[in-house]
């Protein structure tokens, strides 16, 4: 096994059941080969394989989670993935930021080409980001990309997914969430400036309540992401989604982004619809953080209802769907 810009790597015979000679020789990386590197099966080349026999210094070891590979001569340089379930939790929360605030940005920050086009642009939006980043990150990690959305898993004991699991997925929501919001600063840089009303700099990282009642501002968050999270595990249920038939995998992104979208439209216009902590927390705290033009305060005394809320709403479903499901 090599190791080389961050990436393992493993040089294979092309063909099957035959091995390199033992000997020292280039590859076209500039790697140095000095072993012989054996594997039972070899499908093409770009295929993805899930375990791969390696005889490597003259011992059999299994090889997993390789997914891709390239071929050069008669040499495959097999590439292990070092993508991983609370990576894919970071990177699905960043582009989920990244796209839903960025669109929040267009809205409402001066001068940009989409500013004043309203609430239905916005809801789209997010609802758009939400199946993105499900589509990007759902076949590693589940896409919970929301910290709600993994305490209700792990109350119910979904799948295989259980409690020692959770504070990794939160961590990397926290992150993931925190980078899309720099990310979102940056994209929409000159339009800080020309931007004065401190609350509308304020919208494109958090939310806040069209009429401020924190306990009632709170029941709005927690049906919000009780409807959330009550469809993601109903509208993904195999009496649905028929399993093995690719209809699951192609279909239930969308669905969960249309989901996300009707909340929005339906139930989003008295809080903004964090039902997210982190899409709520991590922003602001990147808001708190970040050199923005002209900003204001990053309104403390209400963020704990979009964390709060969502977590309360999120079990409250969990729970009804073991109940009645």
């Amino acid at each position: 096994m090599l190791e080389t810009g961050g990436l393992r790597m493993l040089l294979m015979s092309a063909v099957t059941h035959e091995s390199f000679p033992r000997k020292r020789r280039d590859s076209p990386w500039g790697i140095k080969v000095v072993d012989t590197a054996r594997k039972e099966s070899l499908p093409g080349a770009g295929a993805q394989l899930s375990v791969c026999l390696v005889y490597w210094h003259g011992s059999l070891t299994s090889f997993h989670h390789v997914r891709a590979c390239s071929r050069q001569d008669r040499a495959f340089i097999v590439f292990e993935s070092l993508m991983n379930p609370y990576l894919a939790e970071a990177v699905g929360t960043m582009i989920l930021i990244l796209l839903g605030n960025g669109v929040v940005a267009g809205v409402v920050l001066q001068k940009t080409k989409s500013h004043d086009s309203g609430w239905i642009v916005i809801t789209a939006g997010w609802g758009l980001a939400v199946a993105v980043a499900v589509y990007m990150v759902g076949a590693i990690s589940g896409a919970h990309i929301n910290p709600a959305v993994t305490i209700a898993l792990a109350l119910i004991g979904h799948g295989s997914f259980g409690w020692s699991q959770v504070p990794g997925y939160i961590m990397a929501q926290m992150i993931g969430a925190l980078l899309g919001s720099v990310l979102v600063w940056l994209a929409y840089l000159p339009h800080w400036k020309e931007t004065t009303d401190k609350a509308s700099k304020l919208a494109v990282f958090s939310t806040a309540p069209a009429i401020r009642h924190p306990g009632k501002n709170l029941i709005s968050e927690m049906i919000g992401t009780f409807v959330l999270v009550l469809g993601v595990l109903t509208i993904a249920r195999p009496a649905n989604l028929v399993p093995d038939s690719g209809f699951d995998k192609g279909l239930g992104p969308l669905l969960v982004g249309l989901l996300v979208f009707s909340i929005g439209l339906s139930l989003g216009g008295s809080t903004g619809y964090a039902i997210n902590p982190a899409r709520d927390l991590g922003p602001r705290i990147a808001h708190a953080l970040l050199p923005i033009h002209g900003k204001g305060g990053s309104d403390w005394s209400y963020a704990w209802v979009p964390v709060l809320g969502p977590l309360l709403g999120g079990t409250i479903a969990a729970l009804v769907f073991k109940w009645l499901w």
